[in-house]
């Protein structure tokens, strides 16, 4: 009796991984969004190979336009630099400060949710006397005084940014807790005798993570503007290139080299779309309300 229902546990385990990934490859949104998030991950990956290893060299004349020089097809800024090679290597640090700042802010979000919603009481008021406080302040504000305090660099940066995006996960994350601590699955991991860590870890966790992953999404197109608004204000890590940094040096070309500030400025909004693709492809298929 035990095998049959080892093998037919099996056999419908596979067909529903088949619908679940036959669900994202008919989601547009997520295909979209998946597409041309992959290209600018490609970009960035392979950025050191496919152009100059220092993309703030100076390699041509001054304030090329794009299609003048085909050494240069997107032109050069005012200092001579490739603002192709730029592009490229300014996708991994806007990329790479996206992925970091949102994992950090994942991670305190979700033990500072899980805690709140699994233990309630004078924890859970405590924990969210807590994120009040920090949502109290404007993000943007708060991460300007955090990167001020230290030096602008990318780890500053991107700390700074993890460190104020993470209430809005604790509050979902509790939400979630709070609706899944009751639940039957959890009654029967008590009953066997398993531990509060246990249950919060392996038994509610995996049941709440789906609205988090989309979450996940929007905090990195959140993160890879902060950081846009961040280096148009001068602060930044000098010593590395990325969208926001060339917005920010090209500000001053407005009126006789446009492109220096469009062309980031359309990396960007680019990125941003293709992200919250994924994020509104994530949320319809990973609903339960949509599952067959």
């Amino acid at each position: 009796m035990s095998v049959e229902v080892l093998v037919d546990t099996g056999s419908r385990a596979a067909p529903r991984k088949g619908r679940r990934l036959r669900a994202f490859l008919r989601n547009p949104n997520f295909v979209a969004g998946a597409a041309i998030l992959g290209f600018f991950v490609f970009i960035a990956l392979f950025a050191g190979l496919l152009f100059s290893d220092d993309p703030q060299a100076m390699v041509g004349s001054p304030l090329v336009w794009p299609g003048d020089d085909w050494q240069f097809p997107l032109g050069t800024d005012q200092l001579g630099r490739d603002v192709l090679s730029m592009m490229a290597h300014g996708a991994r640090a806007s990329l790479l400060v996206g992925i970091a700042s949102a994992t950090i802010g994942l991670a305190i979000g979700m033990v500072v949710g899980a805690a709140a919603g699994f233990f309630g009481g004078w924890v859970d008021t405590l924990l969210m006397r807590l994120v009040e406080l920090f949502q109290t302040t404007p993000t943007f504000l708060l991460v300007v005084v955090l990167v001020s305090i230290g030096e602008p660099s990318l780890w500053t940066i991107t700390l700074a940014i993890g460190l104020a995006s993470w209430p809005t996960v604790a509050r979902l994350v509790r939400a979630q807790f709070r609706s899944l601590r009751e639940s039957d699955f959890v009654m029967a991991a008590r009953s066997l005798g398993y531990s509060r860590l246990r249950i919060i870890v392996q038994e509610i966790l995996p049941n709440a993570l789906p609205p988090v992953i989309v979450a996940a999404s929007v905090m990195i197109a959140n993160a890879i503007l902060t950081e846009a608004g961040l280096s148009f204000l001068d602060m930044r890590d000098p010593n590395v290139v990325s969208w926001g940094a060339m917005i920010g040096d090209g500000r001053e070309q407005l009126r006789n080299a446009w492109f220096l500030t469009a062309l980031p400025g359309a990396a960007i909004a680019m990125a941003v779309l293709s992200l919250n693709l994924v994020g509104d492809g994530l949320n319809e298929i990973l609903n339960p309300r949509n599952e067959p």
